[in-house]
């Protein structure tokens, strides 16, 4: 047995490293935390100083048994996860559920996978820094107290189901009230003015130096025009530069990212951290925009190799944020001269942004030479020309960043001809278009991150969770409207003629924007109003900051604890007793047919309309709202539509057809069986006839008849199945995987039993929640009065930490 063992987090970082290290260390992967909070109500013990209960998950028992006999063989165990807070924990994890001694392990961090920064690390080894470990427990301690006793308020005052968090509650916040602005935003029109002009036969464009208010004065100044005598009023040269942009932090590679790669945050964390395994780039969660001195002489060395000695200019970046602590560099290749790697397309596009930005930044500066023209115009306007040569390169030699605004930025208008003060100029064409003012945009991932940098909310390591979380439970979703056709008016000027055309153009596309669901908006609302303080962005901001405090030993973490949740459970009970439930309800009017009114709101299964109130001697109506839908938008009309559905049509085999419409589309069905109805087939719900309807049904069986394998006569509710990932087995509504090398036609009753109740577990949360619902295989009518038991049971759970967390 080898006499060092190294723990990492991950496999693939395990393997880059186990080339480096001699036969003398084995090197293991713990994937990841090996143990967490436990999700019972002893979790954590508020009136003992916060004291957590940690249990080893589930589904690591396995690899924490391996560690700790490969532990005790060794002479020293290496902790060497990742340099971050994270990495801190699980590293201290590792001690306490391994036993380690303190004369028996040793902690080290490296910022690169590499045989140097390796080796290094293992000559300067530490101790676990207790102090991130501290701020790291107080963000998973205050984070589930949060959660845990939030959640309950909500479904209790919202709805069942919900969850809510101290960041992502905030970050939905953000999308809310971005949204509102939108809403409350009155678009008013305008006119933007372009002309064409030549001096000696060469054209070139200009832009006028204001907008036009309505089409009777852009029709007046173009009046103007017809006879006014065009020529060059000013011309300025200004010499400039241009500097490149620091390297990458976690943030600006996102938003980069998202902007040249349209890579969605996680998938871009998700590459980078691929990278970083495989050692080809520095650690990837970062806020220093540092470069160490080995980094800067590797990038000059490439520089002139690559470019020659004029391209070289070092730079020393300082980080904006004082309380920059995940790791000490920016995002960096480990060799800069490995311009790309070979891999996946997303691993050489991501390599390739990193190589090109962190080489620019000890880059010279792009020399310019910035022209403008200027030319009166009638009314006291003026044109202006503006016009950028590039004298020298530079770093433009290698990459220029996007910037999030480009769109609202003034773009040079091309290569201008050689002209002179008071040249005359000829005027070829000049065109006023109607163009209307924007609303605030919607967020996008990449903005997103950009807001919640500069609000100080969260951390490099969470921005990529937060932002999937908040998509995940419902509160937000990405847009995929492609917008709406708009008229305008473009007038133009040739040859002393104003010729009027009406345009039509796309407008309010919501394709890949951030956009607040119903649930999201009236849990935002609910929040806001009882929970103010936690709300708050700067109240988020400052509890990042006093986890930093924690990490440089400069506060305690449970007097910060208490500091936040004696007031925070005060403000949980009074919620609970005083507040009304929030259901977002909107008066919409009143049905025509039968005078009652209709509202939309929130009910227990998600947006809906009402037709009538509980007090009403008939009961009310109720219909769910399509996806495309929000109680915040739809009209009485659109309401009253819903109504509509369920509809029979008509029969087949003594057996009603209906149509409806549900919360995923419409629908036809007949005998408890429902076949969608696809407008990509040319179907409609509003046009759908019987003959269809049947077609549809008997279309729908022969796929069904194509899955099935086997079906048993002891129970009539179990079938083998072929799905998308091969046969499988399916009981009611659970489904079970198959042993590998298993024929699943030549499986016996008994033996789907016994399959169904050895599933192997499941990673994360719920990990043995189906491997229990089929107990016994006879009698029929016991078994499924225990799996109803069961599944009773599994949704009953209270929430950990409530018990402790009430007590006086």
């Amino acid at each position: 047995m080898a006499k060092n063992l190294v723990i990492v987090e991950s496999p693939a970082k395990a393997k880059t490293i186990e080339g480096y290290l001699g036969k003398d260390f084995t090197v293991m992967s713990s994937y990841g935390h090996v143990r967490d909070l436990g999700k019972k109500e002893n979790a954590i013990d508020v009136e003992n100083d916060f004291l957590p209960n940690y249990e080893v998950s589930v589904d690591k028992k396995k690899i924490v048994a391996e560690l700790k006999k490969l532990a005790k063989g060794a002479d020293i165990v290496w902790l060497a996860t990742d340099e971050d807070r994270e990495g801190e924990a699980i590293s201290w994890h590792l001690k306490e559920t391994l036993g380690l001694k303190e004369d028996n392990y040793k902690r080290i961090t490296f910022n690169e996978i590499t045989k140097s920064a390796v080796t290094k690390a293992i000559e300067n080894p530490r101790k676990i820094d207790d102090d991130l470990v501290n701020a790291q427990q107080a963000r998973r301690i205050l984070d589930r107290l949060v959660g845990f006793e939030l959640s309950p308020v909500l479904w209790r005052k919202v709805k069942p189901s919900l969850s809510a968090g101290r960041v992502q509650s905030v970050a939905v916040r953000l999308i809310v009230e971005r949204e509102k602005e939108i809403e409350a935003f009155s678009t008013s029109s305008y006119f933007n003015t372009d002309a064409i002009f030549s001096v000696d036969n060469a054209k070139f464009k200009s832009k006028l130096n204001k907008t036009i208010d309505g089409k009777a004065a852009a029709t007046k100044f173009l009046e103007a025009c017809k006879t006014y005598d065009f020529s060059i009023a000013d011309i300025q040269k200004k010499p400039a530069k241009k500097s490149p942009t620091a390297p990458f932090t976690t943030s600006t590679l996102q938003q980069e990212a998202s902007l040249k790669y349209g890579f969605s945050v996680s998938r871009t964390m998700s590459v980078a951290q691929r990278l970083y395994e495989a050692g080809k780039i520095t650690y990837m969660r970062t806020d220093s925009v540092h470069l160490s001195d080995t980094a800067v002489n590797g990038a000059v060395s490439e520089i002139k190799k690559a470019y020659g000695d004029d391209f070289v200019k070092t730079r020393k970046y300082k980080t904006k944020s004082s309380n920059a602590q995940e790791a000490h560099e920016a995002i960096r290749p480990t060799d800069f001269s490995m311009h790309t790697v070979v891999g996946e397309s997303d691993e050489e596009k991501l390599y390739q942004l990193i190589w090109k930005r962190a080489i620019a930044s000890q880059m010279s500066d792009a020399q310019l030479e910035r022209t403008t023209i200027s030319i009166d115009a009638p009314q006291s306007y003026q044109f202006l020309t503006k016009g950028e040569i590039i004298k020298f390169e530079g770093f433009l030699k290698v990459y220029l960043e996007t910037n999030l605004d480009d769109d609202e930025e003034e773009a040079a208008d091309g290569l201008l001809p050689d002209m002179n003060k008071g040249d005359h100029l000829n005027k070829e064409l000049i065109q006023a278009t109607e163009r209307f003012s924007r609303p605030p945009s919607r967020y996008v991932e990449a903005s997103l991150v950009k807001k919640l940098e500069e609000l100080g909310i969260g951390r490099p390591s969470t921005y990529a969770p937060t932002i999937s979380t908040i998509q995940k439970r419902g509160y937000v979703e990405r847009g995929i409207h492609e917008g709406d056709e708009r008229k305008y008016l473009q007038l133009a000027l040739t040859e002393n003629k104003i010729a009027e055309k009406a345009l039509t153009e796309k407008t309010g596309s919501q394709k890949g924007k951030m956009i607040p669901t119903d649930i999201g908006r009236v849990v935002t609302e609910f929040l806001v109003e009882n929970f103010g303080r936690i709300m708050e962005y700067s109240f988020t901001a400052s509890v990042e900051e006093e986890f930093d405090d924690i990490a440089h030993g400069l506060k305690k973490w449970t007097e910060m604890l208490k500091k936040f949740y004696v007031p925070f459970h005060k403000n949980v009970e009074d919620t609970l007793e005083n507040s009304e439930r929030a259901t977002g309800e909107r008066a919409l009017g009143d049905d025509p047919k039968t005078g009652k009114p209709v509202i939309a709101r929130i009910g227990r299964f998600g947006p809906m309309i009402q037709i009538g109130v509980q007090d009403d001697e008939d009961k009310p109506k109720f219909a769910s709202l399509r996806a495309t839908q929000s109680i915040h938008s739809i009209s009485l009309e659109d309401a009253l539509e819903l109504f509509k559905f369920p509809k029979v049509i008509g029969e087949f085999e003594d057996k009603d057809v209906k149509i409806n419409v549900g919360r995923f589309g419409p629908y036809v069905q007949h005998n408890s069986k429902f076949v969608s109805i696809s407008e990509k087939n040319g179907d409609s719900i509003d046009t759908i006839t019987i003959d269809r309807a049947i077609e549809l049904i008997k279309i729908k069986r022969e796929e069904d008849a194509k899955k099935l394998i086997k079906t048993f006569s002891e129970d009539d509710t179990m079938q083998l199945l072929i799905g998308r990932w091969g046969p499988y087995l399916k009981i009611g509504k659970n489904n079970f995987k198959l042993p590998k090398d298993v024929e699943a036609e030549n499986l016996t009753y008994e033996q789907c039993v016994e399959i169904s109740e050895n599933q192997p577990a499941k990673k994360g949360r719920g990990a043995t929640a189906k491997k229990t619902v089929v107990k016994k295989a006879a009698p029929k009518k016991k078994a499924a009065v225990k799996k109803k038991a069961v599944a009773k049971k599994t949704t009953a759970k209270k929430p950990a930490v409530k018990k402790t967390a009430a007590k006086k």
